[in-house]
This record gives C-alpha cells, sequence and structure tokens, in this order.
C-alpha cells in the first residue's frame, strides 16, 4: 500500500507565504515525477508545479517567479515554497507522485487527500 500525506495548508492574507509538504510512504521501489495539482471550486484540478526525480521542474504560468516546488529523494517528499499568495491561489492542492511499488512492473500515478489553501484580500 502507498499513501501520500500533505500538510502545510491554511489561511493566509494576500501577500503571504506557505510551505506544502508530501511524504510518500509504503511500499515503494522508486518515485519518478512527483507534483502539486489544484483545484478551486466548480473547475477542474490543474497543474501548479511538477519536478523529476533528476530535479527537472515545470511550473503553470500563474505561478512561476512566485512558488517553487523541490523535493527530498531520501525522504520520498516534495515540497511547494508559496510566495506573494493572491486570492486566485484559493484552492484544495493536492500531491501527486508516479511511482513503481515493490511487485508491481510498471510505475501509476498516486495522489494525497487534499490540503486547502485559503488566501484573504
Amino acid at each position: 500500500q502507498v499513501q501520500l500525506v500533505e500538510s502545510g495548508g491554511g489561511l493566509v492574507q494576500a501577500g503571504g507565504s506557505l510551505r506544502l509538504s508530501c511524504v510518500a510512504s509504503g511500499s515503494i521501489v522508486s518515485i519518478n515525477a512527483m507534483g502539486w495539482y489544484c483545484q478551486a471550486p466548480g473547475k477542474q484540478r490543474e497543474l501548479v508545479a511538477a519536478i523529476t526525480n533528476g530535479g527537472s521542474t515545470n511550473y503553470a504560468d500563474s505561478v512561476k517567479g512566485r512558488f517553487t516546488i523541490s523535493r527530498d529523494n531520501a525522504k520520498n517528499t516534495v515540497y511547494l515554497q508559496m510566495n506573494s499568495l493572491k486570492p486566485d491561489d484559493t484552492a484544495v492542492y493536492y500531491c501527486n507522485a508516479n511511482l513503481l511499488r515493490l511487485g508491481f512492473l510498471i510505475p501509476y500515478d498516486y495522489w494525497g487527500q487534499g490540503t486547502q489553501v485559503t488566501v484573504s484580500s
């Protein structure tokens, strides 16, 4: 079994910062890309940022220059540093990992339960 557990969400004023963390645990052989997605009410889930196991990153245009994704491979953990937050960043943020489980031949995508980020104006 594999679990992804997020933490670090909350309520912050516009211009503030938050740091999200996501730890993957369980019968994991290897982790490929990890990422963060967000879903606002009435909208589809969309990519915020992603990082490969080699450290290459990809960001949504709306967060470039404000958010930074990083990971600690030894801890199976991915982080999202969120600075200069705006009310439009309000959403549930989900952690995603493409990983290979023990006993499986190919990797699959796994999701965390989500953490709420609310930015007040």
